[in-house]
């Protein structure tokens, strides 16, 4: 027979009994768990259903699920993403800055003088656009009758008159120089009173009204007149893409190159005539300043036009070193296409 417990005693033991219980064995059911709060806290304000904090709701690796498994890996993979675009852009920034390396090297960022243009291209003189024209290698020369000095290369300096001259007639003024190479045995200031003469003789480009002229030594200008030697010609008619053969004039840009050879030996055209054969080539290649194109002749017997390339030969017309007659009409021709 045991002895009697104590109602204290028989209490814990109820309880022994009860958590030993299976849920749904005969005891009441456990009481619910109070919803999760923020911060995995139940109830409002972070606290369980009764003073004092309820329990905290248990989480366990199962909780997590596949769900927050694939954001983690969503996450991963757009980190991943992000370091190979960074890696990317840090190779591009790098190329980029090693070829703008090797272009500013190879002279890329320097400034420079605009390339010369085309040979034979065709354009409006000074307003824009460029011109070069050369005569043919195979002009015939006249063979002197005495002795001249050409040489075949000078210094490849030029040289100035040390001063300009007055403005010839009225209209545009066009500022041009005259430059003599060095080592010709050519005096500057006459071969620039012999341009100033052609330019302002009445038959000339002022008779149109429409230009003046004025020779200067400094600052801006039209177009440059040089008297050069042979080899000289070949070097500067080169820059522009021609091949003079050290026989022929050239005309390019702003650049107005006289062959010495030329200068002194003449055409069979204007043979004996070398002021009026001077007169066709100063005002042939300042026309082509002034816009002109090529002509041809416009019937036997007339008088050729200035910007007729009469080396080639006459074609039936008179030898015309002017681009007005003594009346003042401009002596014109059939354009020649392309030229």
């Amino acid at each position: 027979m045991q002895p009697p417990r104590s109602r204290q005693g028989r209490r814990r033991a109820s309880s022994h009994r009860r958590a030993a219980a299976p849920p749904g064995a005969g005891g009441p059911p456990p009481p619910p768990m109070p919803p999760a709060g923020p911060a995995g806290r139940g109830g409002r304000g972070g606290r369980g259903g009764r003073r004092g904090g309820g329990p905290r709701r248990p989480v366990s690796g199962d909780w997590l699920g596949d769900d927050l498994e694939r954001e983690f890996e969503g996450a991963r993979r757009t980190r991943l993403r992000g370091v190979i675009i960074g890696v990317t852009a840090l190779v591009l920034v790098a190329v980029a800055g090693l070829g703008a390396m090797a272009y500013l090297s190879f002279g890329g960022g320097t400034k420079h003088a605009a390339a010369p243009p085309p040979a034979r291209e065709t354009g409006a003189g000074q307003n824009g656009g460029a011109r070069v024209e050369s005569e043919p290698s195979d002009a015939p020369i006249v063979k002197p009758t005495r002795s001249l000095y050409i040489p075949t290369k000078g210094t490849g300096k030029f040289l100035l008159p040390a001063s300009g001259s007055r403005v010839f007639g009225h209209g545009k003024v066009m500022r041009y120089m005259v430059q003599v190479e060095g080592g010709l045995r050519q005096d500057p200031t006459k071969f620039a009173r012999s341009v100033d003469k052609i330019l302002a003789d009445k038959r000339g480009w002022t008779a149109s009204g429409k230009w003046a002229f004025q020779r200067v030594n400094s600052g801006q200008y039209d177009f440059v007149v040089q008297l050069a030697s042979p080899k000289t010609v070949d070097k500067i008619c080169g820059s522009y893409g021609m091949t003079t053969n050290g026989t022929v004039n050239c005309s390019g840009g702003k650049q107005v190159v006289v062959n010495l050879r030329r200068w002194l030996l003449l055409t069979k055209y204007y043979r004996g005539q070398p002021d009026a054969y001077h007169a066709l080539t100063i005002n042939h290649e300042v026309g082509h300043r002034l816009g002109f194109g090529h002509m041809t002749c416009p019937g036997r017997g007339r008088l050729a036009p200035v910007m007729m390339q009469q080396i080639y030969g006459l074609k039936g017309c008179r030898a015309n070193p002017w681009p007005f007659d003594a009346h003042g009409r401009f002596l014109t021709g059939p354009a020649v296409a392309g030229k």
